[in-house]
């Protein structure tokens, strides 16, 4: 009886080893999700809005495709940063939300994720970030102060790390944070808690930490429905962050709650930018 004890233990012991193991190896496939919709499936033409495309070129020699899309008399420019899954042509209907509130977009694939090169990487996505802010800064002639930094979900995670890399005199407008996490092992160990995540991530996108190192205005978007990350994951963030900073709570799915959430949502960042980003002159 004991030996049939001990056999099964063993082999429980083996299969859960084997669960350690594989999420260790594959963690990066759950995290990037550059082949869920790689296909393209439209431009802003289709939603009626003039645009340019756009190749950028990182520090790392790889080239990334993005999408200028500029707004009449723009209040200031949103750099946009998407979550894990699809391509920048599955943002089409946030776009539309950014320029009916005067915001140019300018929106790009990481390395690996739709025409861009490469594959997805904690460091790499850092690199797409920085290529794109140069690209508004040399290419555009924009002064730090007019670009505002969004980041959805994974996005999150480039924008905040961006934002705290960026040095002082180069200190955006504004950062907009929407479904945003603590950090990856932090998530991870809340959504796997039979595994340690903690122990086991090769990934960080700390947000908790990057909302503490710059003094630039925050807005914190987070749905108290989000099925993947809970709103308690972006309350804190906000509780984190410095101040001047505000909270945005909407409501609706993780991928849908900017649309559920209409008009409020769309409300509720025009009236933060008119509190704290100064208008570009006409």
């Amino acid at each position: 009886m004991m030996g049939v004890i001990l056999r099964t233990g063993l082999g429980l012991l083996a299969v859960y080893c084997l669960v350690v193991l594989l999420a260790w190896a594959f963690q990066a496939r759950l995290l990037y999700l550059p082949h869920v919709g790689r296909e393209p499936v439209g431009t802003p033409t289709d939603i009626g809005l003039d645009w340019e495309p756009v190749t950028l070129r990182t520090r790392d020699d790889l080239t990334l495709d993005g999408w200028w899309v500029p707004a009449e008399r723009a209040r200031a420019t949103l750099l946009f940063f998407h979550g894990n899954a699809g391509n920048i042509s599955h943002r089409l209907a946030s776009i539309r939300q950014f320029h009916r509130l005067g915001l140019s977009v300018l929106i790009v694939d990481y390395r690996g994720y739709g025409e861009s090169e490469g594959r997805p990487s904690e460091a790499g996505t850092a690199r797409d970030a920085r290529a794109a802010w140069r690209w508004l800064i040399e290419e555009r002639g924009l002064a730090p102060g007019e670009i505002v930094l969004f980041g959805r979900s994974l996005g999150a995670g480039v924008a905040a790390e961006l934002a705290a890399a960026l040095e002082p005199e180069a200190t955006p407008g504004a950062l907009i944070l929407e479904s945003a996490f603590r950090s990856v092992p932090k998530l991870g160990q809340r959504l796997y808690p039979f595994l340690p995540v903690r122990w086991l991530s090769r990934f960080d996108y700390d947000v908790e930490t990057y909302v503490t190192q710059r003094l630039m205005p925050l807005l914190v978007i987070h749905s108290r429905d989000d099925e993947i990350i809970p709103f308690s994951e972006g309350e804190a963030v906000f509780a984190a962050a410095c101040e001047p900073k505000e909270l945005l709570v909407i409501h609706g799915g993780h991928n849908t709650g900017y649309l559920d959430s209409e008009p409020d949502y769309s409300a509720g960042i025009a009236a933060f930018l008119d509190r704290h980003v100064e208008r570009r002159p006409p």
